[in-house]
């Protein structure tokens, strides 16, 4: 099993402080979060082939495939395949979610034979209604899952916790901020302090991303937070600039603002995108902060994304460009 990155390297990646511009790392989600909804699969030769191309772009951070069980997420019955095809680079992490403890067997199962992914994502519902209807289980009993899978994983990959309607629900309504934050602290005690903040039916706004990623800040000052938000509303961007401006250093997109919830699970308000990865890229560099990423290397992977889909997405700055 190779290394997990070390604390320097992971200082690097997270953006860590340094002389000139304040840098932000964007996590590109394309070929996992983007696609987990798309009807058509998609086959591993082409997903290798679009990771590599996003590799290039300049990502330190890439989310490539899930440990879904196949019968729920077909799209990502190749997951041994596409991690199996795609080049390591140095100082980059390749992602896979991991639903359950299964899951994180398998990705051990991955690195065991040297081409398992760096990092894992673990999730949480912050409401009940969203955890039954979402993983098919109760809130403690998903905690449960997720405190053996950190167990598991915990000497093997750089862990991440993800937080789901952590702004509204819809089916339990508005999240309590105190949900937010104990979910956070738990994650926390399990040794997972890399927690990402989802925006899961995109009805969050600026004002309210400020507060509580500002109080989230103080409450646990240790953890790393993570910008997850959709664009059910055409707020994403706007959403995660805020979530920036008040102290964040990393956030979670997709080309051309694909993805969101995943395929057969209908709720929110139609369009379910993330936040669109071209859009947010232009307006961090019009705005001085340092990504890494090569814009004109994004913008062609927008337009292959679009190629790979057959249809336009939803990237303003790529319509600008062409």
């Amino acid at each position: 099993m190779s290394d997990i990155p070390s604390e320097e390297e992971m200082a690097e990646i997270a953006g860590a402080p340094g002389e000139g511009a304040a840098r932000v790392i964007l996590c590109e989600c394309f070929a996992r979060d983007g696609l987990q909804h798309e009807a058509r699969i998609i086959p591993a030769e082409a997903k290798i082939a679009m990771i590599e191309r996003i590799a290039d772009c300049g990502f330190r951070r890439i989310e490539i495939t899930s440990f879904s069980h196949p019968t729920h997420v077909p799209q990502f019955a190749d997951a041994e395949q596409v991690l199996k095809g795609v080049r390591r680079r140095p100082g980059v992490l390749f992602k896979a979610t991991c639903p359950n403890p299964q899951a994180v067997k398998r990705a051990l199962a991955a690195r065991e034979g040297g081409w398992g992914p760096e990092e894992i994502s673990l999730l949480v519902s912050a409401s009940e209604g969203h955890t039954r209807k979402n993983l098919r289980r109760s809130r403690e009993e998903q905690w449960a899952n997720v405190a053996e899978m950190a167990k598991l994983g915990r000497d093997a990959f750089v862990m991440v916790g993800t937080i789901s309607v952590a702004f509204d629900c819809p089916f339990d309504g508005p999240t309590a901020p105190d949900r937010v934050l104990e979910d956070a602290q738990r994650f926390a005690e399990l040794g997972v302090t890399r927690i990402a903040i989802g925006d899961t039916i995109g009805s969050a706004t600026p004002p309210r991303v400020r507060d509580l990623i500002g109080w989230l800040h103080g409450a646990l000052p240790t953890a790393t937070f993570i910008a997850h938000f959709h664009d059910s509303r055409g707020t994403g961007l706007a959403n995660t600039l805020a979530a920036i401006e008040a102290g964040l250093t990393h956030a979670d997109t997709s080309l051309g603002g694909t993805g969101g919830h995943p395929a057969k699970i209908a709720y929110g308000e139609g369009f379910t995108g993330n936040t669109c990865t071209e859009d947010l890229a232009t307006a961090l560099a019009a705005m001085g902060y340092e990504t890494g990423l090569d814009l004109e290397a994004l913008r062609a992977a927008g337009l292959e994304a679009e190629r790979m889909l057959g249809r336009s997405l939803g990237s303003r700055t790529l319509r600008m460009a062409g």
